[in-house]
Formats: C-alpha cells, sequence, structure tokens
C-alpha cells in the first residue's frame, strides 16, 4: 500500500440497508393472523447496538443485517428447502476465508480526502451507480491481481461513512473498470432501486456479512454473515432486491433468504474461534447473497485466523440449518 495516510483491513464486517418504506411493505405483507409479522419479530428481538468499523455505523443497529433473528418465525417451508439444497450437493458448512491472504474477501480504509477516480462499467452500467469512487487503483482484489473470479473490491470512506464496492474490477490508468458497483451509505437503512443488482448478485452490500478477524477476537459477531448456494431461485426476500436465476422452483432458496443454525445444536462442542462464528449463525443467522458453493460462507482474510480453529465448522452440516421467515419473496415473470 502506497502512503501512511490509507488504512489496509483485511477483515470483514456486516454491511446492509433496508428503508423505512421497504420495512413497511414488509410489515403489511399478508401473513397468517397467528403470526406477528417478519418487521414485529425482528423489532421485538432488538439490537444490542449495530457493528461499527474506523468509526462508523455499519447500517443502523435497526438493519436487518444487524438483526437476531434466534426468536423470529420457522418458515413453514423448512423442512423443504433443506433438503432441495442437500440434494443439489449441499453437505457441509465451509468457510470461505483463512489465514491465506488470497483466501477471503478484503476491504479497504481510506481518508475522507482519497482521490476519485474513474469508474468504467462493462456490463450492468444500467443498474450501477456512477462514479468517480475514491478507490485506490492498488486497492486489494478479491484472490488477488491475477485472480479470475469475482474480483471484488471494498473500500469504506472515514467521515463521510460511505462504502463503495466493485464487481469484476480491473485497474486501469484513470482508475476501475468494473462489471457493476455500488454506493451504500452506512448511516442509512435505504435499499437498492427493487430489480437492481450491486456488487452482488443479491442487490446486497458485501462488507456487513463479512466475518471479521478483530470482532471474532472480541467474542462476538452481531451480525448476520454472507452465504452461497450453488442453486438459487428466481426469487428475492427483502433487504434483496434482485435474483440471479431462472429456476422457479418454489423449494429453492431466493436471493435474502435468512437461515440460522438451529438452537439445539451444541456450539459448546467448538471451541475458539469456531464457537463464535457458530454463536452467531444461532443469533444473527446467514444471509444469502449470491450463487456459488453450496454453504460457503465469507470473511475478510486475516493472519489472525486459525485455520485448524476453522475447520471444526466444516464438520456442521446443513441439516443443522433452519429457514427464517422473514417476508414474502418478490418472484421473477
Amino acid at each position: 500500500m502506497k502512503g501512511s495516510s490509507r488504512v489496509a483491513v483485511v477483515a470483514l464486517t456486516v454491511v446492509l440497508g433496508v428503508s423505512a418504506v421497504a420495512v413497511a411493505a414488509i410489515t403489511a405483507i399478508e401473513e397468517p393472523a397467528t403470526v406477528a409479522t417478519p418487521a414485529e419479530r425482528l423489532r421485538a428481538a432488538g439490537a444490542s447496538g449495530g457493528p461499527t468499523l474506523a468509526g462508523c455505523p455499519v447500517f443502523p443497529a435497526d438493519n436487518p443485517w444487524n438483526q437476531r433473528i434466534d426468536s423470529a418465525p420457522r418458515h413453514p417451508d423448512s423442512a423443504a428447502i433443506i433438503a432441495r439444497i442437500q440434494a443439489d450437493g449441499g453437505d457441509d458448512l465451509h468457510p470461505d476465508f483463512g489465514e491465506n491472504p488470497n483466501y477471503g474477501i478484503p476491504y479497504l480504509v481510506v481518508p475522507a480526502n482519497e482521490p476519485l477516480r474513474t469508474i468504467t462499467y462493462t456490463a450492468y452500467g444500467s443498474e450501477s451507480d456512477r462514479g468517480p469512487f475514491p478507490i485506490p487503483t492498488d486497492a486489494p482484489i478479491e484472490g488477488g491481481s491475477s485472480a479470475d473470479g469475482d474480483r471484488h473490491v471494498i473500500v469504506l470512506r472515514e467521515g463521510t461513512c460511505d462504502l463503495f464496492e466493485l464487481y469484476r474490477a480491473f485497474p486501469t490508468g484513470a482508475g476501475w473498470e468494473a462489471d457493476s458497483g455500488a454506493r451504500w451509505n452506512l448511516r442509512s437503512n435505504t435499499l437498492r432501486p427493487a430489480g437492481w443488482t450491486s456488487a452482488d448478485a443479491a442487490g446486497l452490500p458485501i462488507l456487513p456479512g463479512l466475518v471479521r478477524y478483530d470482532e471474532v477476537a472480541a467474542g462476538e459477531v452481531r451480525h448476520a454473515i454472507r452465504i452461497t448456494f450453488n442453486r438459487t431461485r428466481r426469487a428475492y426476500i427483502h433487504p434483496a432486491t434482485h435474483y440471479a436465476s431462472s429456476r422457479t422452483d418454489a423449494d429453492l432458496p431466493p436471493m435474502g433468504l435468512r437461515l440460522r443454525l438451529r438452537a439445539g445444536y451444541d456450539v459448546s462442542a467448538l471451541t475458539g474461534q469456531a464457537r463464535v462464528i457458530a454463536t452467531a449463525m444461532q443469533r444473527y443467522g446467514v444471509i444469502v447473497a449470491d450463487n456459488g458453493s453450496n454453504w460457503f460462507f465469507q470473511g475478510a482474510p486475516s493472519p489472525g485466523w486459525d485455520d485448524d480453529d476453522l475447520r471444526q465448522l466444516k464438520q456442521i452440516s446443513g441439516n443443522e440449518f433452519e429457514v427464517v421467515f422473514t417476508g414474502q419473496p418478490v418472484v421473477g415473470g
């Protein structure tokens, strides 16, 4: 990294916004009279102050990413959805990060006066936020500079608390070329426009759903975690705003679906970093954010990770999870 004014961070955290309008829309969804609405359940669960990073909130405390769902209603089709995931090649949990610096999704914190760079979109410009963005051309890229994958680039700007994320990003002399990109105000619950993607297939922010070493070392992860499945439904549930599938099977997981590690799973059998992460999965759960390998969940790289410790999580079967009801899906035509 060049210069002393930037702070490179290889970790992860949670991010995503939901507007008051969106919450009202979720609350208004027709449901059985005996079941409180998802919004009411989430509010009842409360939030003990949302996570923070570099002096910024990672979305307000009442944001869906930061809401506990251990007491939220179980989805009536939970068993069928889990069975379909497992039938499609599902197996056990897999932490998609670790000690290797190129394994995970890195992010960078820059000062408020970081110079702006031109952003040129090459695929989904109509659903992307216009630049310029304060993303230095030497910002860390997912998988490394020579990676041939999603190549996410994530930058948090101090002071303004704006989050900038790119998908399939390549540095140029003047700035960046990327398939898509999004800008988020971490002090706001505002969603992407309906039908829009972001730097993630679901139209969600990436940073708020990453597991960061600093929060695990502190003993508690207080947000939901980003997860992928290899087959998803042509539908999304708020706070997601976009689907990325042509499949219409109702038992497939839509983008934005929330799952949790069942309460009866004994996390006390785990130790160290694995126990902290598994506890977060019981309290805050995971959110379907992209297509990818089944049960892969994401974190930021850090030399503090203990791969032997994290390996305990690979012993947790997907059958130990259940689906949470947080609202009816928006189904693609």
